[in-house]
């Protein structure tokens, strides 16, 4: 079975005014579909998550697995 691909960065919490999540940038029907959605249309709604994180109202809090993923790879861990 092949891998698939997921925006999830374990910050999981919907921006009330947006109906984004705030660490992935997915709605909540985007979640709960994402494994029955094709390779295609999971790569269409990626393409548009850094547009839908810019207008979510906070930030997190906390260092997401993503960030703390790429600072590590760039410190060479």
């Amino acid at each position: 079975m092949a891998d698939i691909k997921s925006p999830c960065i374990l910050v999981c919490a919907i921006d009330m005014k947006s109906g984004y999540c705030f660490g992935c940038g997915r709605t909540r029907d985007e979640i709960a579909g994402w494994l029955a959605m094709s390779p295609l249309e999971r790569d269409t709604v990626m393409a548009e998550l850094p547009a839908r994180l810019e207008t979510v109202e906070r930030r997190p809090r906390r260092e997401t697995r993503r960030a703390r993923l790429a600072r590590q790879r760039a410190e060479g861990q």
